[in-house]
């Protein structure tokens, strides 16, 4: 059975790597067709650069960028609105636009919380994707925005409680996480073989490395660390649409 289609949609350069980066690489070494919307920041910025070298590491197409200012950093898209600031009707008929033409039987995206942090872009991408998979499959939505297509499943990029404190230890912090229960996980994917190019997408995020960001702390990490880290990836699926596990599921 072919691997399906996977579409992820993610606020920053950067958190497709970290949040997801092994399923993406998992899929696209199948011989899936894996794609990347990142809600903030413009064509043509150095982050949009990286973005580009992190998914041709991982496997997945050219970069789709909705374009938005991230909250904090007004020069990510210069004269663009800050995504949390942008008409959500406008939002989602972009990323529905995205989802006809991409046509994935699956979509990955940030959980309620926005991961980890709670960044309010991680949020927002939250409540826009969920919405813009619902949108794109009815007809009578979004018109101008291509053909309807009904992604089968949508999964949500998350932490159980029982992972923070390793995660914790490995990088040093201490501030309070946004975590979920760990009976709201419905997938725990093993990406250990993807290991070492999740790291590599991660790393190509040079300017978040250099500011010490998070791609900054995982560079400084042994490599051993790394692995602990970045080699399980836990995600909550979304009640979507009924459709066979099968042909939706993210360890197919």
């Amino acid at each position: 059975m072919p691997v399906p289609s996977l579409l992820a949609v993610f606020a920053h350069p950067d958190d497709e790597s970290l949040f997801a980066g092994g399923v993406l690489a998992r899929h696209a070494a199948a011989g899936a067709r894996v794609g990347v919307v990142t809600s903030t920041w413009a064509a043509g910025t150095p982050r949009a650069t990286e973005l580009a070298d992190a998914l041709r590491i991982l496997g997945a197409d050219a970069p789709r960028m909705l374009g938005y200012a991230d909250a904090r950093v007004p020069r990510s898209a210069p004269g663009r609105a800050r995504f949390c600031d942008a008409p959500l009707d406008e939002a989602v008929e972009r990323l529905v636009a995205h989802i006809r033409e991409f046509r994935p039987a699956i979509m990955v995206t940030h959980d309620a919380y926005g991961g980890l942090t709670g960044h309010p872009d991680h949020v927002h991408t939250h409540r826009v994707a969920v919405l813009a998979a619902q949108a794109a499959g009815l007809d009578r939505l979004y018109p101008d925005a291509g053909a309807p297509w009904q992604p089968c499943a949508l999964y949500l990029a998350t932490h159980p409680d029982s992972a923070v404190p390793a995660l914790r230890d490995a990088v040093g912090v201490h501030k309070a996480v946004y975590s979920v229960p760990d009976e709201q996980v419905t997938a725990t994917v093993d990406v250990g073989p993807w290991t070492e190019q999740k790291v590599a997408a991660v790393l190509a995020h040079r300017t978040e490395v250099e500011r010490g960001a998070v791609p900054g702390l995982v560079a400084g990490l042994p490599r051993e660390a790394r692995k602990r880290l970045l080699s399980t990836e836990w995600y909550i699926r979304h009640p979507l649409v009924s459709a066979p596990a099968a042909q939706t599921e993210l360890t197919a």
